[in-house]
């Protein structure tokens, strides 16, 4: 019935205000992924500065939201780290606080969109970015282009629009608002409420401000009420930093709800002075908020300068008060106590949950990799104190935790791979699906360390279950292979968590030729002592076969080291530590 009631060029305006909005939207994300992708291998390097203080923090957030373009995509970047432990949840407030400065320029940029006529400069930006896309070498370029040219394009069709429905003479709307008494705090809170709902359903701030800036341009919506619903929108939009959270740890889920609380007591001190803030910001670009006919562009540059001064001077306020807000979001989110189911493993680092971008992700899977290539290690080391359980009663036991290692091992090695399987779905460089290309790699060989170590097992079982044992010569010569296979597993991790410019194969490749040498050895050695009838034939067999899977483990070690110094350079997860 309302459709009906309303003419059809309006109808025609309102679907062209709707497709502009997408558009909007849309640009803001393709810029935002663009821009990620390009200042990826980047944004490691600067987020190392926030282990220094509070005041870095904040200014890396700020920093990385500026280059991204997206205040959400800072903020999820940011629980992901807490998520993969990279970041304490301190350190993590203080790049969201950040983060809610440097959203503020997305505000200014339509600001100009909507006071000046961007749209000549479109189809240029168009024209070089199908021309660098379909060049495919700069393809990231130019989906940068082609984001800031939708965007700019998206602000003109919204500006032009906007004045073509002459929302200051539709006396419905008029009216409507003018029912709200603009002095009134009432009327404050409900279109505060309103601009967290809306923003919360169309989750994106940008999309809510730019019908913001319409209303409020166009003479429709009075500025009080224009800058109430912005303050919602600041509220609104941290949902998706929460929601991204519900699959992340607690930390995870403490970081994104420390947004919420930041913008939640940033609204509530500045309505407490809310009358005074706005005109000041008003008076700022030279705007008086009683004036009977504003101009539009003042209107505009006076939302983004509240914008811009609601979020700075909010995080002056309480970057002080950080350990605060940690303490108020611990005891909001505590721990629950109980038993962690062990039948499913749980990565520290990585969440499908949380994939933002690449660059982020093949981080974290890096780090679960490091952590991957100590449980085979700590698996090794199980095997040889099975060495010298032969016949000791406890040798069942240690056995089957050595079992559940294999277990383990492979359920690692399911999961990196299904999420590196998902990131590289995305639109990655070649540069990022040559480092994925080399984690599944090495998580190949690493799982086929743990199946080796398992087979060493299974092969002491035999031994155990005859209840024989080796003599003391064999097992002097087993205990100074494994001392070299041991050798070999702890160079192999610090190649793997090292960075690459940095580490090479040469010892790995060292202690391999020993391992070789020492194979052929012991197996010359085992056959005199068996020809001799100093061992049996069943255990000197053994013995053999497990030198044998000795030197074959260290084979894969060597398939682990050579995976990891193929790939391209990644940041040392020290960095962060």
């Amino acid at each position: 019935m309302l459709l009906l009631s309303i003419n059809y060029p309006m109808t025609l305006l309102v679907v062209k205000m709707i497709g502009a909005l997408a558009l909007l939207v849309f640009g803001m994300i393709m810029l935002s992924e663009s821009l990620q992708k390009m200042s990826g291998p980047h944004l490691r390097h600067t987020l190392s500065a926030m282990t220094s203080n509070r005041f870095a923090g904040v200014f890396t957030g700020m920093l990385i939201t500026v280059a991204v373009q997206s205040s959400s995509a800072t903020t999820v970047m940011t629980v992901s780290f807490v998520n993969a432990q990279l970041l304490s949840l301190g350190q993590a407030i203080s790049v969201i606080m950040g983060a809610n400065i440097g959203t503020t320029l997305t505000a200014w940029i339509m600001s100009a969109g909507f006071s000046f006529n961007v749209m000549d400069l479109v189809w240029p930006v168009f024209v070089i970015g199908v021309i660098l896309i379909y060049g495919k070498k700069h393809r990231i370029a130019g989906d940068l282009l082609f984001g800031i040219a939708f965007l700019f394009l998206s602000l003109g069709l919204l500006s032009a629009t906007g004045k073509e429905m002459d929302l200051a003479h539709n006396a419905t709307l008029v009216n409507f608002f003018s029912s709200f008494d603009t002095s009134s705090y009432l009327s404050i809170i409900i279109f505060l409420v309103i601009g967290t709902i809306l923003t919360c359903i169309v989750q994106s701030s940008a999309a809510l401000m730019a019908i913001t800036m319409i209303l409020c341009t166009s003479g429709a919506l009075p500025i009080y009420l224009g800058i109430a619903l912005v303050m919602g929108e600041n509220i609104g939009t941290t949902l998706t930093a929460n929601l991204a959270a519900l699959t992340g740890n607690i930390q995870a889920r403490r970081a994104a709800l420390a947004h919420l609380v930041f913008n939640v007591v940033g609204v509530l001190w500045v309505l407490a002075v809310f009358y005074p803030f706005v005109n000041m910001s008003c008076h700022l670009v030279g705007l008086s908020p009683s004036e009977a006919n504003p101009n539009a562009m003042k209107l505009s540059f006076a939302l983004a300068t509240f914008h811009t001064c609601f979020n700075v001077l909010n995080t002056l306020l309480l970057i002080w008060f950080i350990p605060q807000i940690e303490w108020l979001v611990c005891k909001l989110l505590k721990e629950k106590e109980g038993v962690e189911d062990e039948s499913e493993y749980q990565f520290k680092y990585i969440n499908a949950g949380l994939v933002q971008t690449p660059e982020i992700a093949v981080l974290q899977a890096q780090r679960e990799v490091k952590d991957f290539g100590k449980h085979v290690q700590d698996m090794f080391n199980r095997v040889r104190m099975l060495s010298v359980l032969i016949n000791n009663k406890d040798f069942d036991k240690e056995f089957d935790g050595i079992q559940d290692d294999e277990d383990k091992a492979d359920r690692i090695e399911f999961g990196i791979a299904q999420f590196l399987a998902h990131v590289s779905e995305e639109h990655v460089s070649s540069d990022t699906k040559s480092k994925i290309r080399s984690m599944i790699r090495q998580i190949d060989e690493i799982e086929s360390i743990g199946d080796s170590c398992f087979s060493l097992a299974r092969k002491m079982r035999r031994l155990h279950e005859n209840n024989e044992e080796f003599n003391e010569v064999q097992h002097a010569d087993l205990k100074q292979m494994m001392e070299l296979v041991e050798d070999s597993l702890t160079q192999m991790n610090q190649v793997i968590g090292g960075r690459r410019d940095s580490v090479s194969s040469k010892d790995s490749l060292y202690i391999e030729n020993k391992i070789n040498e020492q194979r052929n050895a012991l197996k010359a050695k085992n056959l005199n002592a068996m020809d001799e009838q100093k061992t049996t034939y069943s255990i000197g067999t053994l013995f053999n076969d497990i030198v044998e899977e000795c030197e074959q483990l260290g084979d894969y070690v060597i398939n682990v080291v050579e995976a990891r110094l193929l790939s391209d350079t990644l940041a040392p997860v020290e960095v962060f530590a």
